[in-house]
């Protein structure tokens, strides 16, 4: 399902500096894999509302599955599939609990509906915690797609409590509509949106465009080709986007977690290379990868997280991300805006990795399009 990623971890230019806040190298401790769950129908994304135990595993076909106590449930949390299209890379593609869901119950959803455009929405939890109440969908944002690659996918809540979305930049190949650079489209961009305020939304004073007439407020960065995951490290206020490359190179950038207006380059450049060397390549305010890998190292990135948990000390800010096609699993940590200590990690191949997930506590997961989900856990 995931778009293409590649890999070769090179540390290229600082977009940050900040502590990293980690523990002793991660050179010190081993890893594995362990099977929570599996069954699920083609998993895209895990995550848990504050201070919940439980986790909430996202099924591509349009489906929300719970997992408590180490057992999947059997009545979906949400179900969608009749209003979802599914396949390739279309489908319900994230869920994210609101900040103060113990006390709203609210939660968003990223999803292709049956035309194939974007939608985002907001619902409600039923009477019953482990059921959501479908009846209460309500249309906060929906962006026509003009093929069908190239979605995005991403809904997630950033530490200012702004909601924020990963668009794609509408796919075929290349950028045929040129949407990644064009301010006046929402494909290829970053968008930041206030939820809390009047519905649907409100536009959050900081967005570049906010009150301007030359591009869509709700945009918060440019220049994306796909970011397919991106993440937040709290400690280090950092923002991680991995954008899925074109032809050559898959990329990793580290930014200020509440600096907008970056621009990421795509399509001028794919990565930190000329992708349109005709119309020239200049970098001046792009974004320049703090990681990024070729083509002959995978196929796809997928982004991850910056393990802040409570069970590994040695893994605290560390990076995890891997690729698609050849399943590996790698992390690094920032460190004076540079990605260091780079690693490779040996575990078992879980197949294509979809993604990665967070649970309350902080803790990793590992999502595989064949079912499964997996826990990052301390080896013997």
């Amino acid at each position: 399902m995931k778009p293409r990623i590649a890999l070769c971890l090179l540390a290229l230019a600082a977009c940050s500096d900040g502590p990293s806040g980690g523990g002793p190298p991660a050179g010190e401790v081993s890893i594995r894999l362990q099977q929570v769950v599996e069954g699920l129908q083609s998993p895209v994304f895990l995550t848990a509302p504050a201070n919940d135990p439980r986790l909430f595993v996202v099924e591509q076909p349009g489906r929300i599955r719970i997992v408590q106590n180490g057992s999947l449930l059997p009545t979906p949390f949400l179900d969608l599939t009749s209003r979802v299209s599914a396949g390739g890379e279309r489908g319900l593609l994230s869920v994210a609990f609101h900040p103060n869901y113990a006390a709203n119950g609210t939660f968003f959803v990223n999803f292709t509906d049956t035309r194939g455009d974007t939608r985002i929405e907001r619902f409600r939890v039923s009477t019953d915690r482990n059921r959501a109440d479908a009846a209460s969908a309500e249309l906060v944002l929906t962006v026509a797609q003009p093929f069908s690659n190239h979605n995005g996918g991403l809904v997630a809540f950033g530490p200012d409590g702004k909601l924020y979305i990963g668009m794609g930049d509408g796919g075929g190949g290349g950028d045929p509509e040129e949407t990644g650079q064009d301010p006046m489209r929402l494909l290829g961009k970053m968008l930041r949106i206030d939820v809390d305020g009047a519905r649907p939304y409100t536009i959050p004073a900081g967005n570049p465009y906010a009150g301007r007439t030359d591009g869509q407020r709700e945009i918060w960065a440019t220049g994306l080709r796909n970011p397919w995951r991106f993440s937040w490290d709290r400690t280090a206020n950092l923002l991680f986007v991995a954008d899925v490359g074109q032809n050559r190179l898959e990329e990793i950038n580290a930014v200020p977690a509440g600096q907008g207006g970056l621009n990421y380059g795509w399509d001028t450049m794919e990565g930190s290379d000329c992708f349109e060397p005709a119309t020239g390549c200049d970098r001046t305010g792009k974004v320049l990868p703090v990681s990024e890998y070729t083509h002959s190292d995978g196929c796809s990135v997928t982004g991850g997280y910056v393990y802040r948990g409570q069970d590994i000390a040695a893994l605290r800010g560390h990076y995890f991300y891997a690729d698609f096609c050849e399943g590996w699993i790698r992390s690094f940590r920032m460190a004076n805006g540079a990605a260091t200590e780079p690693r490779s990690w040996d575990l078992e191949n879980v197949g294509n990795i979809t993604s990665f997930g967070e649970d309350a506590r902080g803790e990793l997961y590992v999502i595989s399009q064949s079912g499964a989900v997996h826990k990052i856990v301390a080896a013997p």
